[in-house]
């Protein structure tokens, strides 16, 4: 499903968390990953070589523990900016997933995270499927949240065109053996209070006929335990609360109705990603190579 990976690493410990559940994505069908780092130096100069030269066995320590779990590892040590480094190299290594670690709902710990605008440009022009694998602990020690993924999933759908392409990778891990999925949709709350309500009852009927088309869908490739859930109040929220009900993953796209690129970073799918105790995968628009 997912052949190619880009692990995007800061030498971090929320990094070597991230490299020390890898062979827990094995169940993703991973069989080779692109070990990447970004310097930030716009230009190549004599500074930039001296902390490429000191990072290095750091990112070829990382580098090897990753072969030790049985994974084909290539290092990218790029020298530019972080976001625009990402794009290319999963352009030319025709990449399957980035992922990312998270740490709790205070922010991304990741250090392309820390980097202001950075998480906005990344997450703003994603072309490829964002992972981000949740991280516990704090800086006397980390470890990954992260079992078997597909243990139990919730997709999160706005009936948008881009919430259905992330619905065709809920597919794959169906496929690949997920068995307990929710199909959730919120009644957003700001759109419908105030002159709406009275078609709530009416929406929620539409609604439930739309995911039980999907649910069959899944039953076909054989989901065996699948709710149904349509909560009213803030989507981004309603999400949230329901990961605490001990789930292994979520899946979203990672823009939906009502979306416009300059304001991204307020978005439902950013909010989850942010926030969420679980780990969550977002599908952009672009992307639907499944193979």
């Amino acid at each position: 499903m997912f052949k190619r990976v880009l692990i995007a690493s800061d030498l971090s410990h929320v990094s070597d968390a991230i490299i020390g559940c890898m062979d827990n994505l094995k169940t993703l069908e991973i069989k080779e990953v692109v070990l990447f780092y970004a310097l930030g130096f716009k230009e190549k100069d004599e500074v930039s070589e001296i902390v490429r030269q000191q990072i290095k066995p750091d990112l070829e320590r990382q580098q090897e523990l990753l072969k030790k779990e049985g994974f084909n590892v290539t290092l990218e040590l790029a020298n530019g900016i972080p976001s625009e480094e990402i794009k290319r190299i999963c352009k030319e290594k025709n990449i399957s997933i980035v992922v990312l670690g998270s740490h709790g709902s205070s922010a991304f710990t990741h250090q392309l995270f820390r980097l202001g605008g950075v998480a906005s440009e990344i997450l703003n022009s994603h072309e490829k499927p964002l992972l981000f694998l949740r991280i516990k602990g704090d800086e006397s020690g980390f470890q990954a949240a992260t079992g078997n993924l597909k243990e139990k999933i919730l997709f999160a759908t706005d009936f948008s065109d881009i919430s259905m392409y992330a619905f065709e990778y809920l597919e794959e891990l169906v496929k690949d053996g997920a068995k307990n999925i929710t199909l959730m949709h919120v009644q957003d709350k700001g759109r419908i209070s105030g002159h709406l309500d009275h078609k709530l009852e009416e929406f929620n009927h539409i609604d439930n006929e739309r995911l039980m088309l999907r649910k069959e869908r899944l039953e076909r490739l054989g989901a065996t335990n699948i709710e149904i859930k349509i909560p009213f109040g803030i989507p981004a929220q309603e999400i949230i609360n329901e990961a605490h009900q001990g789930y292994s993953l979520i899946v979203m796209g990672s823009q939906g109705r009502g979306y416009f690129a300059n304001v991204f970073i307020g978005s439902v799918s950013y909010k989850v990603a942010r926030n969420s105790d679980v780990s969550v995968l977002l599908v952009p628009e672009k992307f639907r190579e499944l193979n």
